[in-house]
């Protein structure tokens, strides 16, 4: 019998489930933390628990915990054996004495592709459309034309990271007519939307051929202004940039000078550093720059919230019965192991 936590939000039929696939262990259902200021609107849960919010004691009795809690509470218990992360980035739990040695990480890889990948794909045709233009039009009264406009169709994608959401936005790309290429760490097979699979230090190289730049890859140091004033100065004229995976992988200020000169023709983003994002910060006027407050993912999307719960269940039944874990992470990388 294992003590397992859980600290997402859940309804009925997730406490059944999760206690049907752990069946004769404790459970306790917890709240990690309020829901973020931010959420001024329902999300779509239909029936959600009410519970207490998390407490060290109840992370000290945990064998297990599925769900994130703060990294500093975790203090390397030796009694914790697994940490399964509601999110895809795990940053704050691979720095060295968060988890003791030997404890498990996995990650909620498989559940934020579709609601992301929709979310990018939506900015790149809102951008490459004008949308953002025309809405900006719209509250002046201005009917009139905003001139040419472009499409997906015909365009070169080039998208960093090729994971659930990478693997996801390139599908839909590579549907509506896009020449895909991929681009990721290590040597692998070539899924079938990627025209091309190029490695990461091949960047310099294919950077200037993409129409579309999205960045779909995890926080990391190795990741860490990855996409400098320097490569955003290389991109090809009148690119568009799409990042989804942490603020602090691009130059915020050399973005700006390069959406302010038209060096590149818009901007989508739900990641920003800072994060939040300052009220006065420039990139909140400049007229070709979609910013979204890190909402692509999160439970906005219920099908999220369902697959989070199904990862969680199917993973927690592989070890009880000591089968290998789904997602489980490297600590030397911080990303999922192959």
């Amino acid at each position: 019998m294992k003590n397992i936590l859980v600290t997402i939000p859940v309804e009925p039929a997730h406490v059944e489930k999760l206690k049907a696939a752990g069946a004769g262990c404790e459970f306790r259902f917890k709240q990690a933390a309020p829901l973020p200021s931010l959420v001024k609107a329902p999300l779509p849960f239909e029936n959600l628990l009410k519970t207490e919010p998390v407490t060290q004691e109840d992370i000290d009795w945990a064998d297990i915990i599925l769900g994130n809690v703060k990294g500093a509470m975790l203090h390397g218990s030796e009694k914790l054996q697994w940490l399964q992360t509601n999110s895809a980035g795990v940053e704050e739990y691979i720095k060295p004495g968060v988890l003791a040695q030997g404890a498990q990480l996995t990650n909620a890889t498989g559940a934020y592709g579709l609601a992301i990948a929709e979310h990018m794909l939506a900015m790149l045709l809102g951008i490459f459309k004008k949308l953002e233009l025309y809405r900006d039009a719209q509250k002046s009264g201005a009917w009139e034309s905003l001139g040419a406009v472009r499409s997906i169709y015909g365009s070169t994608v080039l998208v960093l990271g090729m994971g659930d959401i990478g693997g996801e936005f390139g599908k839909r790309c590579k549907a509506l007519g896009a020449k895909v290429i991929g681009v990721r760490r290590t040597n692998a097979q070539k899924p079938d939307y990627a025209d091309e699979v190029r490695l990461i230090d091949e960047l310099d190289e294919i950077l200037p051929q993409a129409d579309v730049v999205a960045i779909t890859l995890p926080g990391t140091e190795a990741t860490r202004n990855l996409i400098n004033r320097s490569r955003i100065e290389s991109m090809k004229p009148g690119a568009v940039l799409l990042n989804v995976g942490r603020g602090y992988i691009v130059d915020t200020e050399a973005l700006c000078d390069a959406l302010e000169s038209g060096a590149l023709s818009g901007a989508g983003v739900d990641v920003t550093e800072p994060e939040p994002l300052p009220s006065e910060h420039r990139l909140w006027q400049i007229p070709t720059a979609v910013v979204t407050p890190h909402i692509s993912g999160f439970y906005h999307l219920k099908e999220t919230h369902e697959r989070i719960v199904g990862i969680m269940a199917d993973n927690l039944g592989r070890f009880l019965r000591g089968e290998p874990l789904r997602n489980q992470v490297d600590f030397s990388t911080g990303y999922r192991k192959l």
